[in-house]
């Protein structure tokens, strides 16, 4: 009898929020180091820049049980003048990019948590190989333009789409499909 190996265990369950603990935030700090940096060699050696000062980390975090595992999944939001709203820098670890619900999760609280704070324009510079996401997602192009190197669309946010989300600290799960 020939035994096939074990898939990788990847957890059925997420949570989708703000990092508020220490440990979200150095970890969200370190995978978007291991995709922009590492994987898509877009920076040198860190992609933090002053946008980090002001702007709000959201994570999605795996849990094993009812336990919080490791953050899976990053993007950051701010304000860049009243009720002008950005999202930047969204990332899901490699191993993880197949579980849709992540990105689009990340998205969602994103765009509806700044709803909640008086958003009334969302906008982000969406990487090509991203845009028809975003397009699934209520999102519509703007303008192709280069950022880094590499072709990006500015897109929008239909905000007819994204009800405001006033508990983004707790925010929601996101579940993996079966397999």
């Amino acid at each position: 009898m020939i035994f096939e190996p074990f898939a990788p265990f990847l957890p059925s369950e997420f949570q989708i929020k703000f990092a508020v603990d220490s440990w979200e935030k150095n970890a969200a700090a370190a995978l978007r180091r291991q995709v922009f940096c590492e994987e898509q060699k877009i920076f040198a050696h860190d992609d933090r820049d002053a946008t980090d000062k002001i702007a709000i980390a959201l994570v999605a975090v795996s849990f094993v049980g009812v336990a919080a595992d490791e953050v899976v999944g990053t993007v950051r939001i701010h304000e860049t003048e009243p009720g002008v709203w950005w999202g930047s820098r969204l990332a899901v670890a490699a191993e993880y990019r197949r579980i849709g619900a992540l990105g689009a999760g990340l998205i969602r609280l994103a765009v509806s948590s700044a709803h909640a704070r008086g958003c009334t324009r969302f906008l982000a510079h969406v990487q090509s190989q991203n845009a028809l996401l975003f397009s699934k997602l209520h999102w519509s192009a703007i303008a192709p333009i280069d950022l880094h190197g590499r072709p990006h669309h500015l897109m929008e946010a239909n905000l007819d789409f994204y009800p405001p989300f006033a508990a983004p600290e707790t925010g929601f799960v996101a579940l993996r499909k079966a397999a």
